[in-house]
């Protein structure tokens, strides 16, 4: 409950309690979902320790649904689609409903949650139940755990730590020069614009400054691919597509084109980053704030909303520490082949990975440069088997032919549609993937199943690695009064005081090092980061 946005009443009461329990007993705390710790986690309480359910759920079972009906009906063994759903609110709920259990009966006849445990759950005096039914999923969960992989219970851990350490990115959020950000979406869209009239002259502006290369196609939409193909076509330059990695090498054709992307760069700016993106997700404490979540329900990336995870590049000088603080930054570098090498076992391509870079070794060994074996390597792993990149995949698979076949073993499975499992035991299942067309019933989408899966079980290995060190880095920077600010992929921002940054810095790596150790079951494989301590985002090299 909150009033004038101080807290009150129930929620301060539990959060001090959980308080007291954290500091003295250190338990790891069973979640139907991190999201149930939001008001703790407000009071800015640091749990340590949880199992979330439906993030173990996810583990288990694949996909994104994980609510408590669903795992619970999952731990006791029911089918899916045989949990009831709950009501709806309209008049004929109860008859068509199946009978309810008694007023004070969680479970139904069938054994699934009763179907209005939602309604159920406004008297507190059924919380306890309720909590209890938690635990037993939760112990469910761990016997199944156990079932699949020790590694699996050890991702069930950091994965629920990351669950929370989402709510924290969320209440903390990313620290920002506001000053700095409206200069620099003012220099993309202008100045802000005091009536719908000023908008439009700004957006004509705009366009003009690439129109006036091409005369005559002064009346061309910008914003339509096909007008624009014409456009380009006028002055000479024939392409099959707008995007952008097919304008690129046509920038010294003509000047038009050169034009065409400073237009698009700043007009991402204009339509998504804007005025209105500022004052709606940046706060008076100049933090950028937006949703988390732990996992994007398919390989089990982290994902973020409001920008927070796409934010463009013109926009990270932005991105700053606050007065009396810097940042600590770190990069993992050429993750997805180390990771590789881990979950395939390949100990030639572990060698590789001692190098700082894993490329250049590899290179060595195929007899080629390291551009043609860095595009091998990506291509492995992406499905990419025309051109040079098929070329080099051949001289690939001869010299590294334990890590080349796991992935070859995941596509196949993936164009039949069978299930994967990452390294950490996350169930991907591919047969819900392009499911417009069943496997086997057309070629290319198989295909399109055999890369997304090949990508999956390296992609999603990688994941978990990098939410284990985020977990590990939530854990021992708290001292410094540091904390977490941005998880990107394979990149970490944290906020730290400036007397804390080389310290801070220092245990970013150590927590590489710990968690790869941990998620990898000790294999020779170096994982290395790029670790700085800077004043901005894009104070970083890249």
């Amino acid at each position: 409950m909150h009033a004038g946005g101080v807290e009150t009443g129930p929620a301060v009461r539990t959060a001090q309690l959980v308080g007291r329990i954290e500091e003295a007993h250190a338990p790891r705390w069973v979640l139907w979902s991190a999201a149930d710790a939001v008001e703790v986690v407000a009071a800015g309480i640091p749990l340590a320790r949880a199992w979330d359910v439906a993030e173990t759920h996810r583990l288990l079972h694949g996909g994104w649904e994980a609510g408590p009906a669903l795992a619970w009906a999952a731990s006791q063994g029911l089918a899916p689609d045989s949990v009831p759903a709950p009501p709806s609110g309209d008049l004929f709920d109860l008859v068509a409903a199946p009978d309810l259990p008694a007023d004070d009966v969680l479970v139904d006849a069938a054994g699934h949650l009763r179907a209005d445990h939602g309604r159920w759950l406004e008297d507190p005096r059924r919380l306890r139940p309720w909590a209890e039914a938690a635990l037993a999923v939760a112990r469910a969960q761990l016997a199944a755990a156990e079932r699949v992989s020790p590694r699996l219970v050890r991702t069930v851990a950091s994965e629920s730590a990351a669950a929370l350490l989402c709510l924290e990115l969320e209440r903390d959020g990313l620290p920002l020069d506001r000053a700095t950000t409206e200069e620099l979406v003012a220099a993309a869209a202008g100045p802000r614009s005091a009536t719908p009239a000023d908008e439009d002259a700004a957006r004509r502006a705009r366009d003009a400054r690439v129109l006036r290369h091409v005369p005559g196609r002064e009346g061309t939409d910008l914003r339509n691919p096909a007008q624009v193909r014409e456009l380009l076509a006028a002055a000479g330059v024939d392409v099959p597509s707008t995007r952008k990695w097919v304008l690129e090498p046509y920038r010294q054709t003509h000047p038009v084109v050169d034009a065409l992307l400073e237009w698009r760069r700043d007009e991402r700016i204009v339509t998504t980053y804007g005025y209105r993106w500022l004052d709606a997700h940046v706060g008076p404490d100049d933090r950028l704030r937006g949703h988390w979540t732990a996992c994007d329900g398919a390989a089990g990336r982290m994902t973020a909303e409001n920008g927070l995870h796409n934010l463009p590049a013109l926009l990270r000088p932005g991105v700053a520490a606050h007065a009396g603080h810097a940042l600590v930054r770190a990069d993992l570098g050429q993750v997805e082949p180390r990771v590789l090498a881990v979950v395939s076992g390949d100990t030639a391509f572990a060698a590789a990975t001692r190098a700082d870079d894993l490329y250049a070794p590899v290179a060595q060994r195929l007899g080629v440069e390291r551009p043609v074996a860095k595009v091998a390597v990506l291509a492995a792993m992406y499905g990419q088997r025309s051109g040079a990149a098929g070329r080099a995949l051949e001289g690939l698979e001869a010299a590294y032919p334990v890590a080349m076949g796991l992935l070859e073993r995941a596509a196949a499975a993936g164009r039949r549609g069978e299930p994967l499992r990452t390294f950490g035991g996350r169930l991907v299942p591919t047969g819900r993937f392009l499911t417009a067309s069943p496997p086997g019933t057309d070629p290319r989408l198989d295909a399109a199943r055999g890369r997304f899966a090949r990508n999956a079980v390296v992609q999603g290995s990688a994941a978990e690695l990098f939410k284990a060190w985020a977990a590990t880095v939530r854990a021992t920077v708290r001292d410094l009064d540091a904390a977490v600010v941005l998880c990107l992929h394979d990149e970490l921002l944290v906020h730290v005081p400036r007397e804390h940054a080389d310290e801070a810095a220092h245990r970013v790596d150590v927590a590489l090092q710990d968690a790869a150790r941990r998620w990898s079951g000790g294999a020779p494989v170096r994982f290395v980061a790029d670790t700085s301590v800077i004043a901005r985002w894009s104070d970083a090299k890249d």
